[in-house]
């Protein structure tokens, strides 16, 4: 008689929830027969700090970096835009990849730090915090795993530098896990708003210039200490658009809005207004006076 077997899904992940403490066992170097596979099939997206990290490695403006080595996707069904590292011509391989290994590896993003690992954040209903597990990556490709060091996930984020990243990056993805997990209750972001997101998370260069426009100070009220931070202080500068981006997108106020703002764009928009009449008023004079010269 057969007996039905229930089809397995092919997966590398390990399908255990691992803690901070928990260990594994994983090692990757320069010997290993493996080593450079991960790199040659990769689809790695990328943070705020990977960016800004790897901008300045290159000597680049943001926005350079973008056009140059990065591809646009999005982040949820709304469109919410996001960066993945662009594939090298005609490969799937990373652009970064040579012969020796990793040619940014002091900069590698965080995506790469992380491997073998998986991460990922919950946040139970009704619940203002996110809860962080962590799960063995396995490709059929990596040796690594057989190699006898074994370590704590907290030990290995450590090595990696990547929990310097996470900490950099958290209050950017409570954004995206918190306009996930809302759904219908935020609903799709304005085009305004996507474009301060893309501006605030990604281009460091146009949003500090942003920041220091005239038109953003009259709303904003910075302490002038604060904005000499952000003047050279990336970093910072980072850590204040992730707050806008949470007072635009979620009414979450933690930074204060002039007195007078409202009022100062109440005046831009009747002034706005009466500009609007009096161009139509004039359009209208000019339409009278081609019928009365047809008449001639």
């Amino acid at each position: 008689m057969n007996e039905f077997h229930e089809p397995k899904p092919s997966s590398p992940i390990v399908p255990v929830q691992l803690g901070l403490d928990d260990k594994f066992q994983f090692h990757c170097h320069r010997g290993i027969a493996c080593f450079n596979k991960c790199c040659e099939n990769i689809d790695i997206l990328l943070t705020p700090y990977d960016i800004l990290r790897l901008k300045k490695r290159f000597g680049l403006t943001a926005r350079e970096f973008i056009d140059r080595y990065t591809v646009d996707c999005t982040l949820d069904a709304h469109g919410m835009p996001g960066l993945k590292l662009k594939r090298r011509e005609g490969s799937t391989a990373c652009q970064f990849l040579t012969s020796e290994g990793c040619g940014v590896y002091a900069d590698r993003p965080a995506a790469c730090r992380y491997y073998a690992l998986g991460l990922m954040s919950m946040r139970k209903k009704d619940s203002p915090v996110e809860e962080d597990s962590y799960f063995v990556v396995k490709e059929a490709h990596c040796l690594g795993h057989l190699e006898p060091k074994v370590q704590t996930i907290r030990e290995y984020r450590i090595e990696q530098g990547v929990d310097v990243y996470d900490e950099i990056n958290r209050e950017w993805k409570r954004i995206i896990l918190k306009k996930r997990s809302s759904g219908p209750t935020i609903g799709r972001p304005s085009q305004r708003s996507f474009e301060l997101f893309f501006l605030a998370s990604y281009d460091v260069d146009g949003f500090r210039e942003f920041v220091k426009s005239t038109s953003f100070q009259e709303v904003f009220d910075i302490a002038p200490d604060e904005l000499e931070a952000m003047a050279s202080d990336d970093v910072k500068l980072l850590q204040f658009g992730f707050r806008l981006l949470k007072q635009v997108l979620f009414g979450e106020r933690t930074i204060a809005i002039r007195p007078s703002a409202v009022e100062k764009r109440l005046q831009r928009y009747q002034q706005k207004l009466r500009e609007m009449a009096e161009r139509k008023a004039q359009q209208l004079a000019e339409e009278q006076d081609h019928v009365y010269d047809s008449l001639d």
